[in-house]
C-alpha cells in the first residue's frame, strides 16, 4: 500500500472547534470552495446534454477543444492548435497524476515552489521521485526532469511576471526539464483587469512550445469546482504522448461536463461579474486585517489573503478561531508564520468576519 502523509486537514480539527464554539457563530475561511452559483450557461449546456450513453472522448470533442483554443488566444494572448489542448478531470487529478504519466520514478528530481498546495509533493511521492521545494531557478539540481511553477500561486497569490517566467523555461530548457505552470487563478488578478501571464505567453518562451505545458481550472474563474473541469495546454508532442497513457486509464472528462466547459469559456461576462464579488470581498476584509495590525505578502492574484502576524502559524490560527473564524495555518504549506485566508465564504460571512477582526488580540 503507497504510504502519503496524513491528510492535513485532519490536524485542523481542534482549531475548528475552538472556532465552531463561538456564541455568535462559525466562519469557515480555511477552504477555498466557491460558495457562488456555477456559470448559468454552463449549467444549461451540461442539462442540455445529460443523454450521454456513449462513451467521451479523452482527447476532448472537437468542439471543446476550439473553445479552449479561442479561450487562450481570446484571454492569454496565446496562439495554439488543436493538438496543443486537453480536457482534464480538474487539474488536481492531472498534477498528481502527471509524474507517473511522465515515466518518472527513484531518483528523477521534481521541483515545486518552497510554499505550495501539497499536490505537486504527493505527485512526486506517489513515484518515489525526490522532491525539491526551491524557487531561484539557478538553484535547480541538474538532473531535475520535471519543473512544477504556479503563478499566481496558492496559498500565497504571488505572480511571476513575464521576465521571471522567462528564466524560469531558460533555465528548464538548459536542463531539458518538462515545465508546467498551474495557473488555475489567472482570471483573478488583483493588479490589472488582464489574467496574469501564462507560461506559454509568446513573450516567455519564443516560437517553442516544446516541453512546455499551462494548466488551467474552470473551477475558480467560473465556479465549476464540482464539476471538475480542468485543461492542460502546450506542447504538442508531450501531450500526445500524455493523451495515449491517458487513454489506457480512463481518464476522460464526462460528455455533459465537456459541453459545459464549452459554454463556460465562452462565459465571459460570469466570470467578469464573480471577479467584482471577490474583490469587494478582499477590499472588505484586507482592510480589517490590516487594521487588526496583521500584514498581507504577496496576495496580487487568486481567492486568498496571505496573512502574517507576530507569531507563529498555528497560533495566530487560533486566535482567528477564537472569534469564530477558521483560517488554515501556512504550515500546510511549508510556511510557519502565515495563514491563509479564503474569500470564497459568502459576502456576508466577510463583513461578519470583518466586523468580527474589530476584537482581533496581537
Amino acid at each position: 500500500m503507497l504510504q502519503l502523509p496524513d491528510f492535513p486537514w485532519d490536524t485542523l480539527a481542534p482549531v475548528a472547534e475552538l472556532a465552531k464554539a463561538h456564541s455568535e457563530g462559525f466562519i469557515d475561511l480555511s477552504v477555498g470552495s466557491p460558495v457562488d452559483s456555477a456559470s448559468r450557461p454552463a449549467q444549461v449546456a451540461l442539462s442540455s446534454a445529460s443523454d450521454a450513453h456513449g462513451y467521451p472522448a479523452t482527447v476532448g470533442t472537437v468542439e471543446l477543444r476550439e473553445a479552449i483554443v479561442s479561450w487562450y488566444r481570446r484571454r492569454r494572448g496565446v496562439e495554439l492548435g488543436q493538438n496543443n489542448v486537453l480536457p482534464t478531470i480538474g487539474s488536481k487529478e492531472f498534477i498528481t497524476t502527471l509524474p507517473l504519466v511522465l515515466g518518472l520514478g527513484a531518483g528523477d528530481v521534481i521541483v515545486y515552489p518552497q510554499v505550495s498546495y501539497p499536490s505537486y509533493a504527493i505527485g512526486a511521492e506517489v513515484v518515489h521521485a525526490n522532491a525539491v521545494a526551491e524557487d531561484d531557478p539557478k538553484n535547480w539540481p541538474s538532473d531535475s526532469k520535471l519543473i512544477w511553477l504556479n503563478s499566481p500561486g496558492n496559498p500565497d497569490g504571488r505572480v511571476r511576471s513575464i521576465a521571471e517566467l522567462e528564466r524560469a523555461v531558460s533555465r528548464a530548457r538548459e536542463l531539458d526539464a518538462v515545465i508546467v505552470n498551474d495557473e488555475c487563478y489567472a482570471e483573478l488578478n488583483w493588479e490589472s483587469n488582464e489574467p496574469s501571464p501564462s507560461i506559454l505567453d509568446p513573450r516567455v518562451i519564443g516560437e517553442s512550445r516544446h516541453n512546455i505545458l499551462s494548466v488551467y481550472s474552470l473551477s475558480k474563474q467560473s465556479n465549476l469546482a464540482g464539476y471538475r473541469a480542468g485543461i492542460v495546454a502546450g506542447c504538442s508532442q508531450l501531450l500526445a504522448g500524455i493523451l495515449a497513457i491517458r487513454k489506457h486509464l480512463g481518464f476522460m472528462v464526462p460528455a455533459p461536463v465537456q459541453a459545459a466547459m464549452i459554454a463556460a469559456l465562452d462565459d465571459d461576462a460570469t466570470v467578469s461579474a464573480q471577479r467584482e464579488v471577490y474583490r469587494k470581498r478582499r477590499e472588505l476584509l484586507s482592510s480589517a486585517i490590516l487594521a487588526a495590525g496583521l500584514e498581507i505578502d504577496f496576495s496580487q492574484a487568486g481567492i486568498y489573503l496571505w496573512v502574517r502576524g507576530n507569531t507563529d502559524s498555528w497560533d495566530l490560527a487560533r486566535k482567528f478561531a477564537t472569534l469564530g473564524i477558521l483560517v488554515t495555518p501556512g504550515t500546510f504549506y511549508a510556511d510557519s508564520s502565515h495563514v491563509r485566508i479564503a474569500l470564497t465564504s459568502s459576502t456576508h460571512d466577510i463583513e461578519t468576519a470583518s466586523e468580527r477582526l474589530k476584537g482581533f488580540s496581537k
